[in-house]
């Protein structure tokens, strides 16, 4: 299956807009989402901007049903009440009730989680490690994997509110086990890079954060991986 990866959005409805395009060429049959969704430079008074961000993944997830949901630490800060770099005390119920209203609007809850396995692709917002599974549950690491991925969406908060777990690790700063690299490649976003690439089996595909001045990071480019090869492709796509 050719599967589109939506990188962190923080804020910017546009990157739904080009995601959209890309389905509607055919390049991809459905899409995972690495969210994100609020939160960013000097925005904290801008709570109307955070509301329309929702709004618009609401309706993207209304026309395309099929899409996966990946929490990212920034989505997730709300509803833990766990303050994160950006959090906004404004936008606070603004986003615990439309990140419950995008839940509300799946076909299904469990389109949304922590961690998604399609064939042999694993996305998460940060990546998995080995070694994190053998913190969680030292007998997980001969599991099945959709019991893994269980047992990762089903963690308690303090295994996933850690510089470690699926929801903050950042592989791109080090050397790191990636979970059955062997078996299976891993999509990610999280950590802001200046071009998408593969390193100890993860992809880094979070390409639109911007800098403080609001200059883009990375390139413009989103990713159509296939989930039985692990192989994918660039797509560029214009900035907003």
């Amino acid at each position: 299956m050719k599967v589109l990866v939506i990188p962190d959005i923080h804020l910017k409805t546009w990157i739904f807009d080009r995601a959209e395009d890309i389905l509607k060429s055919a390049k991809a049959e459905r899409a995972v989402c690495l969210m994100d969704m609020p939160d960013d430079w000097d925005m904290e008074f801008r709570v109307e901007r955070y509301k329309e961000t929702f709004d618009r993944a609401i309706d993207f997830a209304k026309d395309y049903p099929d899409t996966l949901w990946c929490y990212g630490n920034h989505d997730i800060s709300y509803p833990w009440g766990r303050l994160e770099t950006g959090y906004s005390p404004y936008a606070e119920r603004t986003v615990m009730s439309k990140l419950e209203e995008l839940e509300r609007s799946l076909k299904d809850l469990a389109q949304i989680a922590f961690m998604h396995r399609i064939d042999r692709v694993l996305f998460s917002h940060g990546g998995l490690t080995a070694d994190f599974v053998r913190w969680l549950d030292e007998e997980l690491t001969g599991a099945d994997i959709d019991d893994v991925v269980a047992a990762v969406n089903n963690a308690p908060r303090d295994y996933l509110w850690n510089d470690a777990s699926p929801l903050w690790l950042r592989p791109q700063y080090e050397d790191v086990d990636a979970f059955r690299r062997e078996t299976y490649t891993q999509v990610a976003g999280h950590t802001p890079v200046e071009e998408i690439f593969e390193k100890d089996g993860i992809i880094s595909t979070d390409v639109f954060s911007t800098y403080r001045n609001g200059s883009q990071i990375g390139e413009s480019a989103m990713i159509v991986i296939d989930t039985e090869t692990g192989k994918y492709e660039k797509v560029e796509v214009p900035g907003p």
